[in-house]
């Protein structure tokens, strides 16, 4: 039997509950699906040193506030614990361990515009459905020629927590996002050598403050102007305020920077890999060509021989699966539309938590988390 809900949020991290918390605000009660055992089941997983790159007072949800003990630079354990208050706070329905598989148009039977299927079999009936699944949904991983036959280990950024089981060894870790830079830094500050960083395209580095004024006021400020005034800004920025790296081994970046955030890749912000660098502690290197035995192929011809490989090679959205039939997805697999719009034909359909602004992804979410509320009750 389908249970019937007026509106069903699918995921409970912040982009799910925010949406809720929005609602909740309005006086709307809705129903919330989440696949894993509790709120905030993927930050639950990340590394243990993780915190914020966005500011306390500008990451907060819908009608609560980030505690100010928390500090400025909220870690992980922190968020957590405010997604667990804010659930309660704003009384949210979340129903754990359903597993939500697909998505689709209802019929005259089904009495309601949307079905929300799940793998125990379940049927969930709905006028609006919010996907919030989580802009780090599943993990990429990229292969390389002769990687099965790789002597050393090879693991997911995803699969990382701290250095503990790496001290002692060596490591290459895959990629130059925020998430590979950290993992590198913290395993060169936990006696593990070498460490290499590589890199297929060179980051943009940004300091996390400039004096008392952190970065992100200035994602905020240029959030709307366009590309090429911000490619210039940024560049005279990061001139002035970041080192050459190149006699380091990372070279400049070539591509502008707000042209790189328009397609998903947003800035390091530095929190001690600039210095990790500089110390040598962390060793840039270019991409991996393949893998022979126990040694790392890089394209430049260099051979690496790595105890372990840390890929940060990112995540998908994962959204084709359940969404790929109804035609609301870009090539890139992110939804065509967010905060208070619905995809052309499919009227009662929202996603919350698939845009990642220089401007901080919390506060794009808690913007788009009230839009939505006031769109559906416009309805």
């Amino acid at each position: 039997m389908a249970a019937q809900e007026r509106i069903i949020i699918l995921g409970a991290g912040p982009a799910g509950l925010a949406t809720a918390g929005a609602l909740a605000m309005r006086g709307i009660q809705a129903t919330v699906l989440e696949r894993a055992g509790d709120v905030g089941e993927s930050w639950r997983r990340h590394y243990d040193r993780l915190h914020l790159h966005t500011t306390r007072r500008l990451s907060g949800l819908p009608g609560v506030e980030i505690p100010a003990a928390y500090g400025q630079w909220v870690s992980r354990e922190d968020l957590v614990r405010y997604l667990e208050g804010y659930r309660d706070h704003h009384r949210i329905d979340v129903r754990t361990g359903v597993d939500v598989v697909a998505v689709e148009h209802g019929s005259d039977f089904d009495g309601a515009p949307w079905v929300v299927l799940d793998a125990g079999g379940g049927r969930w009936l709905a006028d609006h459905v919010v996907v919030a699944t989580g802009y780090n949904h599943t993990p990429v991983a990229p292969s390389w020629p002769g990687q099965d036959g790789f002597t050393g280990e090879v693991i997911h950024a995803s699969a990382y927590r701290n250095p503990g089981p790496f001290i002692g060894r060596s490591a290459l870790v895959v990629g130059t996002g925020n998430t590979g830079c950290e993992i590198a830094q913290d395993l060169a500050e936990h006696a593990v050598s070498p460490v290499w960083l590589s890199y297929r395209t060179a980051p943009h580095i940004l300091r996390r403050t400039t004096g008392p004024v952190p970065q992100q006021w200035t994602g905020v400020a240029v959030r709307r102007l366009p590309p090429r005034v911000v490619d210039r800004l940024g560049a005279v920025v990061e001139r002035i305020s970041m080192p050459d790296l190149t006699a380091y081994g990372l070279p400049l970046p070539q591509a502008d920077l707000y042209s790189r955030v328009d397609d998903a890749s947003i800035p390091v912000q530095d929190v001690g890999i600039v210095a990790a660098i500089r110390n040598r502690s962390v060793l840039p290197v270019p991409t991996i060509e393949r893998f022979e035995a126990a040694q790392v192929v890089l394209v430049d011809g260099q051979r690496l021989r790595p105890d372990v490989v840390i890929v940060a090679a990112g995540y998908s959205r994962g959204l084709e699966p359940m969404l790929g039939a109804l035609g609301v997805l870009r090539a890139d697999r992110c939804p065509v539309v967010h905060g208070a719009h619905n995809p052309p034909g499919a009227a009662g359909l929202w996603f919350n938590g698939f845009t990642n602004p220089i401007s901080g992804m919390l506060r794009e979410i808690a913007m788009d988390a009230k839009a939505i509320a006031a769109a559906i009750i416009a309805e």
